[in-house]
């Protein structure tokens, strides 16, 4: 049977798109929005439901006063991050920039020698590419940009993609051999960031806004990750004294909520520390943060080690691999791609959990926005729909930017395909 004889139901998402490639606009309106009664009266709702909404949105935009965000930018940004030292904000971003470029660059290199080693063409991506790509994250940047009062702002950000620019087409002419070495710059960089933070004595307790959400998702990401895969192997050792400490772990720390955590971590976590190793606010969440995600991520890998087939464990002992490399070479590559959808939406889920945090009196973007409602100039003026909508913004374009990026990178490895 050749594709031009198969059924229109056999037809796969590829051969759809070529499809409608043939198609003009007005029949493609046809076919897709008005080939049925049923199709035709879901179109003209949704219709009116479009209209409608955007008819709101551009009343919202025109009518509301967006002063209090303007004044209040730096405070929803960096909560109390001392003013004369915002400079390390700044030279932070920049460094981190030019890590993520340089990152960016060495991964294409090598992805692009590898194509010509194996006589295929690479395709690149291109700023445009890039643009439709996190067009959420570039459109938050620009957004903040023009709330901003002064030009400091826009100097931050274009040194910024000027560094990562730079970098990144600084590591693709750089020949493959000392192309490894790199990767201590971007350490390098990492690193230089996020000394320069807490350099001059600025605490994390001086961080805030925006910037720690972002940090406690990113620091509870990597310290969360590494605890949980531990704990799903341990829950599947053959040692009953590992395996019982692990369900233990798992079963108590997800049957606990996630404030109640916090709220220990912030008042009762130092009692058990001896005082030269009492750590900040701030640490002893991230703390907390960091035991509650590695509970559900271990969840997630377990559920993952039971989405491979037994067949490949067999194959895995039939060839004379010891449990560990079994492990390591056959099971977990399998299984980490199977989870993923669910890693991914745990991973959002801490990104819009860490406002909790207001709760141990840390200011974080939602707190700020609490406080500008609280501020004289505008207090009982009803600004709360303007100021929480700027934060519902960030944290959409957060987790829209992780839930495609998810995407893509299962349709590239394949992921729910046979």
């Amino acid at each position: 049977m050749t594709l031009d004889t198969r059924p229109d139901e056999l037809l796969g998402p590829a051969d759809e798109e070529r499809v409608d490639e043939n198609l003009s606009a007005s029949e493609w309106v046809r076919v897709h929005l008005f080939s049925s009664p049923g199709d035709t009266v879901l179109t003209l709702i949704f219709g009116v439901v479009f209209v409608a909404g955007a008819i709101w949105l551009v009343r919202y935009l025109l009518t509301s006063d967006f002063t209090i965000l303007r004044v209040n930018l730096a405070n929803l940004m960096l909560g109390r991050f001392p003013r004369d030292q915002i400079w390390r904000p700044a030279v932070a971003l920049v460094m981190a920039g030019g890590a993520i470029g340089l990152a960016g660059g060495l991964l294409r290199a090598n992805a692009r020698d590898r194509a010509r080693a194996a006589g295929l063409h690479l395709e690149t991506t291109g700023v445009l590419g890039l643009l439709r790509r996190f067009w959420p994250v570039a459109g938050f940047i620009l957004l903040v940009l023009l709330l901003a009062q002064t030009v400091m702002p826009w100097l931050v950000v274009g040194a910024t993609l000027a560094a990562g620019v730079l970098l990144n087409l600084l590591s693709r002419a750089i020949p493959t051999p000392a192309r490894r070495w790199l990767w201590l710059l971007v350490a390098g960089l990492l690193v230089g960031s996020y000394l320069v933070m807490i350099g001059g004595g600025v605490g994390y307790d001086s961080w805030g806004g925006l910037y720690l959400n972002i940090f406690l998702t990113v620091a509870g990401i990597t310290l969360a990750f590494p605890l949980g895969m531990l704990l799903a192997l341990g829950r599947r050792s053959s040692l009953p004294a590992l395996k019982f400490s692990s369900i233990t772990y798992i079963e108590f720390i997800r049957g606990v909520p996630l404030i109640t955590l916090l709220l220990l971590g912030a008042f009762a976590l130092g009692f058990f520390l001896p005082d030269a190793l009492q750590p900040s606010r701030t640490t002893r969440i991230l703390i907390a943060i960091a035991m509650f995600e590695a509970a559900y991520i271990a969840e997630v890998v377990r559920g993952g080690f039971a989405a491979v087939p037994k067949g490949q464990v067999e194959a895995a002992q039939a060839v004379g691999l010891s449990a560990w490399k079994q492990t390591r070479l056959v099971v977990l590559p399998q299984a980490l791609r199977a989870t993923i959808p669910a890693m991914v939406g745990q991973f959002i889920s801490l990104f819009k959990d860490t406002t909790l945090v207001v709760i141990v009196a840390l200011v974080d973007i939602l707190g700020a926005s609490q406080n500008a409602n609280a501020q004289p100039e505008f207090f009982g003026q009803g600004l709360h729909r303007v100021t929480l909508p700027f934060v519902a913004l960030a944290f959409w374009v957060g987790s829209y930017t992780m839930s495609r990026e998810a995407r893509r990178l299962e349709r590239r490895l394949g992921v729910g395909e046979r």
